[in-house]
């Protein structure tokens, strides 16, 4: 349910903020006060378009909030979850945070629990706790979806709605698949046969994984035996096999020489040591490089090989135009390709035959939920029109179209929508062509009395509900009302006192000048206040004894209701 509001620099209203109750809250004040600001702010925060006259003049954004308690919603905290909207410890803090701002630009953003978030996902989560009825873009009950979903909400036929939803979904990715297999065109085939061939090529040359770098290292190796011979005979004689200009020789001279020197100071000795160390290193890399060169023996037939290898490679990445690295690539592509066209999972027959079996599980699915859908939909017909009968409607007659498809959808056999002829004489006509707003309205009351004990929407805004009702028709608009409310959370903006009466909580819009600029303002009325506000609304502005005490009446027999 909705637990507040936080409105600043909206249209006259400042800033003000609502804590809000369960039941039925009513919104009354003077022509031209500004009820219905609350209702449009509120709408706004839903994601209704908007534009930069909301903002208050002189101001330079308009910022809209509501909070909402959502525990008793798993599906809302789920998608919040899922989405990494959720607000804290979700099972110490379940509740949800809509916020809007506009600036005076015209350019808005939209929250959820703090976070930014699309205008999509804004409209989506609030289309789940709250529904405006009256002139409002909210207005749900005008779209036939809406209608479906609340006529198998009322036949409790969800479960079944979804079951016919998931068949469907089977069906036509076997439907499509099937027809992707039948339609080949002479382009397709070929284009297999082309992949076919290329497979095969790529198959032949079976190349392996750094193959290509190991070849290149090896033909760079096998190509220059001849000069490696060459050059690591003539390191190995200036090291140690020279006749006597070798480095070994000198080195065993020059130690020597050294070693006769008397006596040996300690630079001496240090560059005695490091000699007797250089000669041990010298017979070292002499031993390496004999070595290396016992391992130095040409091999033409196998550079050959090798360089007859890398020319098919080479060829084969040229005649696919592309990088000699990137024929792997190329050819798990062409494996991919072929499975697909060809199709790794049964045959023609037996595809056709499970697509078969798969639209009869479909059509018994929906022949199940029409019949249920018929029922459904007559029962909720019969009740709501009785209901609308008594909100100065007496000659209303409403009825629920059950339209047959001409092919099944993921919704079953039909479409749903909601007929109404207001007076007799007149045909029936779908109520999103009902002219009249006030109409309209009492029509959705009307429905959300019945059906509030099956739907899902928690929080109810009637705006302009009682527009062209008086008298105990009124009383009857009020007692409805109250009812609803009494079931979740209903909030109604009335200049009807029977209606206002009713009210569980009761909010007064007034307006007030200060320094030369006009604002709204919005207080919850006490018990003794109600009474005057009631009062004003039955007889004007001049309040008698005679209008108070027949207020406090009406307040008193709706305690004894």
């Amino acid at each position: 349910m909705l637990t507040s509001i936080a409105i600043k620099n909206f249209a006259i209203v400042e800033s003000l903020e609502l804590e809000l109750k369960q039941g039925m809250t009513v919104i009354s004040g003077e022509t031209g006060a500004g009820k219905s600001i609350m209702v449009d702010a509120l709408s706004l925060c839903l994601g209704a378009r908007t534009d930069s006259r909301v903002v208050r003049y002189g101001e330079n954004k308009a910022d809209i909030s509501a909070a909402f308690d959502i525990q008793a919603y798993p599906s809302v905290i789920r998608w919040l979850v899922e989405h990494d909207l959720e607000t804290g410890d979700l099972d110490q803090d379940q509740h949800c945070i809509l916020r809007r701002v506009v600036t005076k630009e015209g350019r808005s953003k939209a929250y959820i629990n703090g976070r930014p978030c699309s205008l999509t996902d804004l409209k989506f989560v609030s289309s789940q706790l709250i529904n405006i009825h009256g002139q409002h873009e909210h207005q749900s009950l005008l779209k036939k979806s809406a209608q479906r979903l609340q006529v198998d909400e009322f036949g409790k036929l969800t479960k079944l709605t979804q079951k016919v939803k998931l068949s469907y979904q089977d069906w036509r990715s076997l439907k499509e698949e099937l027809a992707e297999r039948q339609n080949r065109s002479s382009d397709h085939e070929s284009r297999i046969q082309l992949l076919s061939y290329q497979q095969q090529e790529m198959d032949q040359l079976a190349l392996k994984d750094k193959e290509i770098a190991e070849l290149e290292d090896e033909q760079a190796f096998l190509s220059n035996i001849a000069e490696a011979q060459q050059e690591s005979y003539l390191a190995l004689q200036i090291l140690s096999e020279h006749d006597s200009n070798n480095v070994r020789s000198m080195l065993h001279q020059a130690l020597q020489s050294a070693g006769r020197i008397q006596p040996k100071p300690a630079h001496l000795t240090t560059a005695i040591e490091l000699m007797n160390e250089a000669i041990i290193q010298v017979e070292e890399a002499s031993d390496s490089l004999q070595t290396y060169q016992d391992t130095l023996e040409q091999d033409p037939s196998r550079l050959m090989e090798v360089e007859s290898r890398l020319s098919l490679i080479y060829d084969t990445a040229r005649k696919h135009k592309v990088l000699p690295e990137q024929l792997l690539q190329l050819a798990d592509d062409i494996r991919q390709e072929l499975e697909r066209l060809t199709g790794s999972g049964d045959n023609l027959e037996q595809l056709q035959e499970r697509e078969e079996l798969a639209y009869q599980s479909l059509t018994n699915l929906a022949t199940v939920l029409t019949e249920k859908r018929i029922k459904a939909k007559d029962k909720l017909a019969k009740q709501v029109e009785g209901q609308i009968r008594g909100l100065g409607m007496p000659h209303a007659r409403f009825h629920i179209d059950c339209r047959p498809l001409e092919q099944v959808s993921a919704n079953g056999f039909e479409e749903i929508e909601y007929m109404i002829a207001s007076n007799p004489g007149q045909p029936a006509q779908a109520i999103r062509k009902v002219a009249s707003g006030g109409e309209l309205s009492r029509i959705s009351l009307g429905i959300q009395v019945v059906t509030a004990q099956t739907s899902t929407i928690p929080t109810l805004i009637f705006d302009e509900v009682d527009v062209g009702i008086s008298g105990g028709v009124a009383e009857v608009v009020g007692r409805m009302l109250r009812a609803v409310g009494a079931r979740g959370q209903v909030f109604c903006v009335t200049h009807l006192a029977q209606v206002a009466a009713q009210g569980n909580q009761h909010l007064m819009v007034s307006k007030q000048v200060k320094n030369k600029q006009t604002s709204s303002q919005v207080q919850p009325l006490e018990e003794s206040q109600r009474a005057s506000e009631i009062a004003r609304l039955l007889g004007g502005l001049e309040l008698t004894e005679q209008t108070l005490a027949h207020a406090r009446e009406m307040l008193n027999n709706v305690q004894l209701q």
